[in-house]
Formats: structure tokens, sequence, C-alpha cells
């Protein structure tokens, strides 16, 4: 045997020895999702809201798979928002159009854009709800997300109800350059309607919230709810070390470690949040008050909520 021959061998060993990853649709059709090291059944997280009932790892949630879980099926109408007349301006294009991301985008979620909103009853209480699907583009925010995120808050201030929003983001979408970063300001505009009109605005910080949507609505809210583990920030953990060179902590980013910091509430299971949530309007509301009153009543002795006006 020479030595081109045992190069040849040698090297179809080592292929047949590497596994072959897994390609993207594969990892969709198989049955089994990663978690703590191990195969789980989707089947198994599935049933269990999407967290881990071995670690309590909170995976991915879509949107319409939160409104099922907070409300059951059937109970929540979805608001219709308008649409742009262009969604790519820009004409933009990287490893491929962003036309065709977005024609992806759609058929993976079967959401017209990376936002789903809802207007429903909580407690017996009616809100309005908006959600973001991260596996839409990274739940990146652009002119269409604007638009959904106005309409609801728009229905918030005609039906004199509370607005909640569930935050699970990449940031501002850059295919559209700065008609994405105006979606900031447009949309806290929009929450200091609510706020200057006494309507309680709540967020839910799910995992990942990072970038321009946590730099503007996703840190105005009256009241700041971090989904257990979720990781809440606006630029990377590589990216703040290297610019402060310091040390970080572990847990740095996550919605734990901005509780200690103030940036949050309460961090809260999965299961734990809606309960929470329709407490806290009760309260705030002065509804169902024979459930809280002996439990609440130093929260609810001013008869009108002042809130601060986003900055």
């Amino acid at each position: 045997m020479n030595w081109i021959t045992r190069i040849k061998t040698a090297a179809e060993r080592i292929k047949t020895a590497i596994r072959k990853r897994a390609t993207k649709s594969e990892i969709a059709a198989s049955k089994y999702i990663s978690c703590h090291g191990v195969p789980t059944e989707k089947k198994v997280i599935r049933e269990n809201n999407f967290v881990c009932p071995e670690c309590n790892f909170h995976h991915n949630q879509s949107p319409e798979q939160r409104f099922n879980m907070w409300f059951g099926e059937n109970n929540w109408k979805k608001i219709d928002s308008p649409k742009v007349a262009d969604p790519d301006p820009y004409r933009w294009e990287d490893t491929k159009k962003y036309t065709d991301r977005l024609k992806e985008s759609k058929k993976i979620t079967g959401q017209d854009n990376a936002i789903l909103s809802c207007e429903a009853k909580l407690n017996n209480i009616d809100v309005v709800v908006s959600a973001v699907n991260f596996k839409f583009i990274g739940g990146s925010i652009s002119m269409n997300e604007g638009e959904n995120v106005l309409a609801s808050v728009q229905t918030a201030l005609e039906k004199k109800c509370p607005y909640i929003f569930v935050s699970a983001s990449g940031g501002m979408r850059m295919m559209t350059n700065m008609l994405s970063l105006m979606q900031m300001t447009r949309m806290t505009i929009a929450i200091n309607e609510l706020k200057k009109n006494n309507l309680p605005y709540l967020v839910v910080i799910a995992s990942p919230s990072t970038g321009g949507l946590q730099a503007s609505i996703a840190s105005t809210g009256d009241i700041c709810i971090g989904e257990k583990g979720a990781t809440m920030a606006f630029a990377g953990r590589r990216i703040v070390q290297a610019t402060t060179k310091s040390e970080l902590p572990d847990n740095f980013q996550t919605v734990e470690w901005q509780m200690e910091k103030g940036q949050v509430d309460m961090v809260l299971d999965r299961k734990d949040i809606t309960p929470t949530i329709g407490t806290l309007l009760s309260i705030l509301l002065k509804k169902n008050k024979s459930e809280n009153i002996d439990k609440n009543d130093s929260l609810i002795e001013n008869p009108t909520q002042e809130t601060k006006q986003a900055s």
C-alpha cells in the first residue's frame, strides 16, 4: 500500500467517523430536541408548555402557542394591522434576497410579520397582547411590526384596557436600515399615549430580548416580568466584555441578574406568568376586589393609576 492509498483510506475513515451535521429541515422533522445535554422528546416539551420537565429550561414558544396557553384555543381574536406597500425599499441582498427571507419566515411561522397581536380576556379583564416570534428573522422589527404595535395600542386605547407586550427579539431589522430604527420612536410614542390615558402597560421578557426593542418599548413597562432564564440585554456579552475590559458574572444579562439591578420587577416560571398578570391587573384596575382586597389593600389605595412617560 503506497502513501497515496493510505491517505485516501484514512480520509474515508475520518469521513465515516465524523457524524454529519443535521440540516435545519432534519432538525425540524426530528421528534427529539436537545436539552440539558440529552435528547428529549419534543412531545414531552410541548405538553409542558415548551418547558423541560426535568431541567426547567424554557424553550422558545411562538406567539400563537403562548396565546393558546394564556387564553385557551379560540379564546382570543387576532388584531389585523396595515401593511406597508413596499417592505423592501432598499432592495437588500446579502447571502440571499431580503424578499426571499420574508417569504421563508412567513412560511415557517404562518405570520405576516414578526409580531402577532390579539384581543382577549385575562381574569375577566379585557386585554390587548402583542408577542414577538423569534423565528421570524430573529424577531427583528421593521415597518410592518411597527404598524402592528401601533394598531394594537390603538385598540387598547379604544377599549380602554391594558396592553401587554411579550418581547423575544434580536432588535431592529437592518435590511430596512433607518426605516427600521424609526420604529423605536414610533412605538415609544404609542406607549406614551397609553400612559397619558392611565392604562397599564406590562412587559414580559422572553428569551432573547436584545437590541433596539430592548432599548425602546421593552424597557418602558409599568411592570416588567422576566420569564425564567431569559436573556435581556442591548449589546452582546462579548462586546460588553471587550468594551469594559472587566470580568462579567456568569448570570450577566439574564433576567435574574437584571432583577438584582432593578431593571426587572419579578422573575417567574412560564406557568406562573398568566395568574400573576391577572392578579396585578385586578389590583391596578380595582377589579375582582373580593379576591384581592385582604391581600393587597396597600396597593389599591390610590383611585387613579399614575404612570410615567417613556423616555
